[in-house]
């Protein structure tokens, strides 16, 4: 184990929008501060960082990747995570893990979309924030205006501890305007002194002490500030903003001197709250302390065809050493702790021992997985499970060689342990295996991960959408099946009267027979007849839902009755019941969340009410809106597609399934037809 404490950590995860400029940013403080031997690089497939083969041939960070360094005497431990909304589960899981969350903004393009999603869950959290604006060297660049737009979007606390020198192709390094040097460039971008005073009274502002100094006129020294400033990123009442380019490097040594030196350790940051296991009482502050009870949670898990399942956790108090025996609160059982490593990328270096603040991995310790709480088994505590985006995009999945459905299933329940944002389900309704992540691109690469890490290829296409069918008013019938052949005859009548449920009612069944119209034996059956004659479904081999059956009336034979004759009258009479009570197709409808820069704004709502989408309300941050809506799941199955191309790139979407409504009847004609060509090719 290192020779540092808890006190020298630092703990920082690089967020925002893909291509911004975070890997080569990281593999640049990799490089300053002698981790790393040479500057790797996205592009020539060097970099440290995205080291998996999906990520090389696609030039983009897909995982989280956990490195560190050492710089000024502090141990920092860097999280480089995914850009694109498509990985949010990477960025998600390592903003859980960190005090600090650092947010990268390519000067090039500005805020984007994910820009906005990763300050919001930082700021959520309760995170200490910085903003770093990379390609510095890039053409076309306003400083000033780049500014306004992160105050515009974050709030006045992003203020500037650095400013340019130049930019585009003359950009020659930054300006700390804190430690002013004796000799200001001239190329300076942006004024100093102004600036300075701005920096300076944020600064005293959290410091009542010198505050008081300041309004007098006092003079404070640097190191002074500096103190006061570590406490106001902490707090969250500054947000540094800071500025490189990464090609060169400049600007990057600056970046690792602001971390080291004024983002909170563990020790001064966020304040981790648990719980009890058994959910009672208030929850409470952990203890930031090796002599406390040992407490941590797992963030991040994945699995090596090779090495095995290793899982990564965030060490929150306590100490580990040795190999010890850990509970899992989750799964109620001790663990024992085997080897225990330090990551740097793909690398496992062995270590002895861990204390709070540290980030370990382990490997071979197959029940652990992302959110679970670890502590000591006779001190449990409970961290909340970290909070994951319900994801969205669906495929049904076929093994392309016969025999592998039983392999198939495994494997991605390894691919689901590694990706919360990953879900594997059997519609039983449509009988298809689907599969759901957060868009297409998603989805791709777990299927190009499904064959190189496992040999699986499948045939993929849009699930079924799944319809029910439903009554919309009352209808009574009867129903007498009665057949004689050679032997015992069949014989069973019966009287029903159906009625529609609220949505959502499913199915209700009620004997209103006196008298032994028909025997108390022979009831059970009449109810499994329309049971499975709802499971069916009639108009479209859909189930049939929020319908309400009464048996009031029936007749019998004392020899020929039986249990196989009064299934069959229950579901003959059902059907003539059910086509008399003016049936229609339920389809299933989502609430949609669609975030767009307003200059889409006409263009989007129009799409929305095309595809039969109501508008319910609207939202906005900075220059994006968020459009809340309501449509038919049917109309969004390729909308992930279409809003990249009307927006070229730069719109997401959120949905959840909302709830049931009825098909209009111009397009249940073609529902009823397809599924009807379907039952056929299956017969």
């Amino acid at each position: 184990m290192g020779q540092y404490e808890t006190k020298d950590i630092r703990n920082v995860a690089f967020v925002g929008h893909g291509a911004s400029g975070k890997t080569s940013l990281v593999e640049g403080i990799l490089f300053k501060a002698g981790a790393a031997k040479r500057l790797g690089s996205v592009d020539d497939g060097t970099s440290i960082s995205d080291f998996d083969p999906e990520e090389k041939e696609r030039k983009t960070t897909i995982d989280s990747s956990i490195l560190h360094c050492s710089w000024q005497d502090r141990e920092i431990n860097i999280i480089d995570t995914p850009g694109y909304p498509d990985f949010v589960n990477g960025s998600i899981g390592a903003l859980s893990a960190v005090e600090t969350a650092i947010i990268v903004i390519a000067a090039t393009s500005g805020i984007q979309v994910n820009t906005q999603k990763m300050w919001d869950i930082a700021s959520d959290a309760g995170l200490a924030r910085m903003v770093v604006i990379t390609k510095m060297d890039g053409e076309n660049i306003d400083f000033p205006a780049l500014l306004d737009s992160i105050q515009n979007a974050f709030g006045e606390e992003c203020i500037p501890l650095m400013l340019p020198v130049g930019h585009g192709a003359d950009f020659k390094g930054v300006v700390d305007i804190l430690n002013l040097p004796d000799e200001v460039p001239g190329e300076v971008i942006g004024d100093v002194s102004q600036n300075r005073e701005k920096l300076v009274e944020a600064i005293v502002s959290v410091c009542d002490e010198q505050l008081e100094k300041y309004l007098d006129g006092q003079e404070i020294n640097v190191e002074t500030l500096q103190g006061c400033l570590s406490t106001a990123v902490a707090s969250g009442c500054i947000v540094p903003v800071l500025c490189c380019e990464n090609k060169g490097s400049l600007g990057v040594e600056e970046i690792v001197d602001v971390i080291a030196k004024s983002t909170p350790s563990p020790e001064k940051g966020l304040a981790r709250m648990c719980g009890s296991i058994a959910g009672e009482g208030e929850e409470r502050e952990i203890e930031v302390s090796k002599s406390a009870p040992f407490s941590a949670q797992v963030f991040k898990s994945i699995t090596d065809p090779f090495v095995g399942k290793m899982s990564f956790f965030r060490v929150y108090s306590g100490e580990l050493k040795g190999h010890p025996e850990v509970y899992n609160v989750r799964t109620e059982k001790n663990e024992k702790i085997g080897h225990m490593f330090k990551t740097f990328g793909k690398e496992q270096q062995e270590i002895d021992g861990a204390i709070p603040g540290d980030i370990v991995t382990i490997s071979k310790v197959d029940d652990v997985s992302v959110s679970d709480t670890l502590c000591d088994p006779h001190e449990k505590v409970k961290f909340k499970d970290i909070k994951f985006p319900n994801p969205m995009a669906s495929l049904a999945i076929e093994p392309k060689s016969r025999g592998a459905e039983q392999k198939i299933s495994e494997t991605l329940n390894r691919l689901v342990v590694e990706d919360s944002t990953f879900k594997v389900s059997r519609d039983v309704q449509t009988h298809e295996l689907v599969v759901t992540g957060m868009s297409n691109l998603h989805l791709d690469v777990i299927l190009s991960r499904l064959k190189s890490r496992y040999d699986i290829e499948v045939e993929s296409r849009q699930p079924k959408i799944p319809h029910k069918e439903t009554i919309t008013t009352k209808a009574n019938s009867q129903y007498k099946h009665k057949k004689q052949t050679g032997g015992k005859g069949q014989y069973g009548e019966v009287y029903l009267r159906i009625e529609p449920l609220e949505r959502g009612g499913g199915f209700e069944f009620e004997s209103k027979i006196v008298g032994g119209a028909i025997p108390s034996q022979y009831i059970p059956a009449v109810e499994k007849g329309l049971r499975e004659t709802i499971a069916k479904g009639i108009l479209s081999n859909n189930p049939i839902v929020d319908v309400r059956v009464e048996l009031y009336d029936g007749s019998f034979h004392n020899v020929d009755s039986s249990e196989a004759a009064f299934k069959i009258a229950a579901s003959k009479a059902f059907s003539l019941a059910f086509n008399d009570a003016k049936p229609v197709l339920l389809e299933p409808v989502v609430n949609i969340e669609v975030t767009i820069p307003s200059e889409f704004m006409g263009d989007i709502t129009g799409n929305l009410s095309s595809r039969r989408g109501r508008v319910q309300g609207m939202d906005s941050f900075g220059d994006l809106q968020v459009l809340k809506a309501s449509i038919p799941m049917d109309e969004v199955k390729n909308y992930e597609t279409e809003l990249k191309s009307m927006t070229g790139g730069r719109g997401s979407y959120t949905m959840e399934l909302s709830h049931y409504d009825i098909v209009p009847s111009h397009l249940t004609q073609t529902i009823i037809a397809q599924a009807k060509k379907e039952a056929e090719t299956v017969d």
